[in-house]
């Protein structure tokens, strides 16, 4: 594996988990995540609008 797909994979995991961090902190005070989020962690955000609360 060459160095630039390491620091890529390196990268990308960071950039998914701080999606992951966001979207969990707007689900936790009560909005709604930023669609860009959304779609890097795999879902999609208009289907995600029509979850109902608890």
């Amino acid at each position: 594996m060459t160095s630039r797909k390491i620091f890529s994979a390196i990268g990308e995991f960071f950039t998914t988990f701080g999606s992951a961090v966001a979207a969990s902190r707007a689900v936790q005070v009560g909005r709604k995540p930023r669609a860009d989020d959304l779609r890097k962690l795999g879902m999609d955000p208009a289907v995600f609008n029509r979850i109902g609360r608890f």
